[in-house]
């Protein structure tokens, strides 16, 4: 949309446009596309300037809200383990060797334990044995079936264009029914020897393959045709469970990851922890609840600072930009003293009440919180209960705080809605807009045609002139029919 055209320029305008009238008659070269252009603006103005400026201030609020959300999103994320205190109440394991670690989840509980570890579980690798395949190595044609444990069989069709080691290796991995076997090839002095892997650990995930051949190809088959094992390959690691011992109570597990045999707690092994003995300690992750209340404390006073910039007011700055967006806003101004009232007031915890503050969290005069790192980790430490407390799930500040905010940002909230409105408004403006261009548009062509017209007559009544004066005379001439004399 074009800018705003003073009264002053638009009467100008029209002067000039009533004197090409005037003038035309003296040959005047007026540029009337620039009057045109000037008197259809100076009609046009005002309603310009009223459409761009709600154009400017919707875009401008609605650029406020988004940051609004944003910050207020921020904050609500950095809320979800205080809401429910899970951030609060976790734990970390710590081995006192090498090849064992921890995780915990929801259940565990402090204590130590003693871990025997016998064997790791691993998987099944079989290597074809040198010579096996017939001297002149023609494997043959047909078909091998592979399985592992108890997963479906797949079928590897052999041909002529295949039937190499390296072939048979690439059919097998490319397969689409492939349980989980990788072949691969390996050159020695003896020769090349066909090498399988299962992928998955555990004893019950053992490699079986058999062929429909009696030729060279049923020299790769694990069992003959009777279901009774060959001699075809040595296994160079064998499909075993990890075999172990918590506090003497004996663990087998298909996988390196152990789960169940601790509450809470999830047993990750490597091949340094064979034969081992070690001592498991699960401790309070304190932390994980340091890390995650300075999160909250920061992303508040995130908001704060944002809420503040919104609604700030610069005296030195120029005219019409000293006020932030959403200065005197009042649903903003609702929003933070909702937030705010959650921060300041204690949680009542039995017969007492804990607040902020005794956690080692302050409320600074602008509304932002500072942390006494000192005290919140003597807290976190020493009063976790306090701390609990603060964050419970029923009444904490937390819960509090994240009820208050989903409030705000949910669908049909009054963030929402606002922004719903200031939308529409946009819409409505768009709407104008287009209609103000066509009316332009309009108007332009009238004054075009007005102003052709006028052009049109003026020549008429300067060859009329022309001819009046030829005829009657006029300025130092004496016409037509005083010269004659008949």
């Amino acid at each position: 949309m074009s800018t705003t055209v003073s009264s002053t320029s638009a009467n100008s305008a029209l002067a000039q446009a009533a004197q090409s009238i005037i003038s035309g008659v003296t040959n005047s070269t007026t540029d009337t596309s620039t009057l045109i252009s000037a008197m259809v603006t100076a009609r046009t103005a005002s309603q310009t300037t009223q459409l761009t400026n709600r154009q400017n201030l919707d875009n401008t609020t609605l650029s406020a809200m988004g940051s609004l959300k944003s910050s207020l999103s921020a904050l609500q994320t950095s809320l979800s383990g205080l809401t429910d205190g899970s951030a609060l109440s976790k734990f970390t394991g710590s081995a006192s060797g090498s090849g064992l670690s921890a995780t915990t989840s929801t259940g565990a509980v402090a204590g130590s334990y003693s871990i025997a570890v016998t064997h790791v579980a691993t998987a099944q690798k079989l290597v074809l044995g040198a010579g096996v395949l017939p001297p002149s190595n023609a494997i043959g044609t047909g078909n091998l079936t592979i399985s592992l444990g108890n997963k479906t069989p797949m079928t590897v069709a052999i041909n002529s264009g295949n039937n190499s080691l390296a072939g048979i290796a690439s059919a097998i991995n490319s397969a689409s029914g492939n349980p989980g076997v990788t072949a691969t090839v390996v050159t020695g002095t003896d020769g090349a020897h066909l090498v399988l892997t299962s992928n998955v650990t555990g004893q019950a995930n053992t490699i079986q393959i058999t062929s429909d051949s009696s030729g060279g190809l049923a020299s790769l088959a694990t069992v003959d045709s009777l279901g009774a094992a060959t001699s075809n390959y040595s296994e160079k690691s064998p499909a075993q469970n990890a075999l172990l011992s918590i506090d003497g109570t004996d663990v087998q597990s298909a996988t390196n990851t152990i789960t169940g045999a601790v509450a809470g707690v999830t047993l990750n092994l490597s091949a340094a922890s064979a034969a081992s003995t070690q001592t498991l300690t699960v401790t309070p992750d304190n932390q994980s609840a340091t890390t995650a209340i300075n999160t909250f404390v920061a992303a508040y006073n995130s908001f704060v600072n944002t809420a503040s910039a919104l609604t700030s007011f610069n005296s030195t700055g120029a005219a019409g930009s000293q006020g932030g967006p959403l200065l005197g806003d009042a649903m903003l101004s609702s929003i933070v003293n909702s937030l705010a009232t959650s921060i300041s007031h204690g949680v009542t915890s039995g017969s007492g009440t804990v607040s902020l503050s005794s956690i080692g969290l302050n409320l600074q005069a602008d509304g932002t919180l500072s942390v006494d790192s000192s005290a919140l980790s003597n807290a976190v430490t020493n009063n976790p209960s306090a701390v609990s407390a603060v964050f419970n799930a029923t009444n904490g500040i937390g819960a509090t705080m994240n009820k208050n905010v989903t409030t705000y940002l949910q669908t049909g909230g009054i963030i929402d809605t606002r922004v719903t409105a200031l939308n529409s408004d946009l819409a409505d403006v768009k709407t104008k807009a287009t209609a103000l261009q066509a009316y332009t548009s309009q108007l332009t062509d009238q004054y075009n045609a007005q102003f052709t017209a006028l052009n049109t007559l003026m020549a008429q009544m300067q060859q009329n002139s022309q001819y009046l004066t030829q005829l009657f005379g006029g300025t130092n001439s004496a016409g037509a029919l005083a010269t004659n004399k008949s």
